[in-house]
C-alpha cells in the first residue's frame, strides 16, 4: 500500500488516500523516512539483522 500511495501522490493528496486505505498517515511518512535513513528501522526489520547465537556449554 505504501508503494501505491507513493505512485499516486503526484496526482492525489496523500491524506485522503490514507483515509480510504487502511493506513495511518504517520505510517506512510515513517516508512518514507526509513527508506531514506535505514538506521530508523527497528532491529527486527533491519536488513543487516543477524540472528543472535545462544552461548553453548
Amino acid at each position: 500500500m505504501i508503494a501505491f500511495i507513493g505512485d499516486h501522490c503526484d496526482a492525489y493528496v496523500v491524506e485522503p488516500i490514507c483515509r480510504v486505505l487502511p493506513i495511518a498517515l504517520s505510517t506512510y511518512h515513517e516508512r518514507g523516512a526509513q527508506r531514506q535513513d535505514p538506521t530508523r528501522l527497528s532491529y527486527a526489520t533491519s536488513p543487516t539483522t543477524v540472528p543472535a547465537r545462544l552461548p553453548t556449554s
